[in-house]
């Protein structure tokens, strides 16, 4: 047990497995792609004057904490992985009352978005229910291989990063609306990477996840074809946009960017046969830094 493990049972006792299960170790990863449609939307310049930062502010914490952190109790209670599952090692046993209490922290986020612009509150609701249906039987959409992949390109790729966007209550235009769709693609990319490492036990408890569905090889040749269209998308914003030969660094930006993932994908398919769990594990992690590496450069290429 990490020592910041052992601090959160001294203060709450076996309260705290209700907080490890919304996976705090996440929240960053998940801030930081809200925080782009923020940046997006207001450029940098504007973000630095601090250009509608409270509600920007207000519209990351509720969609961090509230909704994803609510969502991933949701799943955990009715998941029960044994094993180590994503941004959480070694998860306690889920809590007796961990499915109410992940609805109520998302329902929290949703009354306190009415203090946010409608489009906010519409994609915050829109997405609540997706997280119901892809979470809780009856329908338990994880378990319908493709209908967990389209939940989480358009939840977490899109519609995250548009939360960001309109908690500031500005229009997106064509380029936006295009580099908001350009991450639907590239979430599509990394969603089976995500479940690879899983594989053995998944098939063990017999859950017909995406990357089961495919299989291994057809899971990494998918996730750099979605990494592809993703990069051909973002293109496009750059045309929408009006980059010229001027911006000749904003085009290396985003190939760099593109390489990123090549680095990431292209050894996997030639390795994925011969290579442990621990060893997928890792290639997901390399694959959120390519994510990582990419909102990065969005940023700085667009806000400009």
């Amino acid at each position: 047990m990490s020592p910041a493990r052992q601090t959160g049972y001294r203060l709450l006792g076996r309260r705290f497995d209700y907080l490890l299960h919304t996976r705090p170790a996440e929240w960053p990863i998940v801030a930081a792609h809200t925080t782009v449609g923020y940046l997006l939307s207001v450029g940098l310049r504007g973000a630095l004057s601090g250009e509608r930062l409270g509600p920007a502010l207000l519209g990351v914490l509720l969609w961090v904490v509230c909704l994803n952190g609510g969502t991933l109790a949701l799943n955990s209670a009715f998941d029960r992985d044994e094993g180590d599952i994503a941004y959480l090692h070694q998860p306690p046993p889920p809590p007796a009352h961990l499915a109410g209490f992940g609805f109520a922290l998302m329902s929290a986020g949703l009354a306190a978005s009415l203090l946010l612009p409608v489009a906010y509150r519409l994609v915050y609701a829109a997405c609540l229910v997706l997280s119901v249906l892809y979470s809780v039987p009856p329908l338990r959409l994880k378990a319908v291989p493709g209908a967990d992949w389209v939940i989480n390109m358009l939840g977490f790729g899109t519609l995250t990063p548009f939360a960001g966007w309109a908690a500031t209550g500005f229009p997106v235009d064509t380029a936006g609306l295009l580099l908001l769709l350009g991450f639907c693609p590239l979430f599509a990319a990394l969603y089976p990477l995500t479940q690879i490492y899983q594989y053995e036990e998944d098939a063990r408890r017999g859950d017909r996840t995406l990357a089961r569905a495919l299989g291994l090889r057809r899971s990494l040749i998918v996730a750099a074809a979605s990494a592809g269209l993703a990069f051909a998308l973002f293109g496009g914003a750059a045309v929408a946009a009006g980059w010229r030969s001027a911006d000749g660094w904003r085009w290396v930006a985003l190939g760099l960017a593109a390489l990123a993932w090549a680095f990431v994908l292209l050894p996997w398919v030639k390795r994925y046969a011969v290579m442990g769990t621990r060893e997928h594990q890792r290639g997901m992690y390399r694959a959120l830094l390519a994510w990582a590496i990419t909102d990065f450069v969005v940023v700085v290429t667009w806000g400009s």
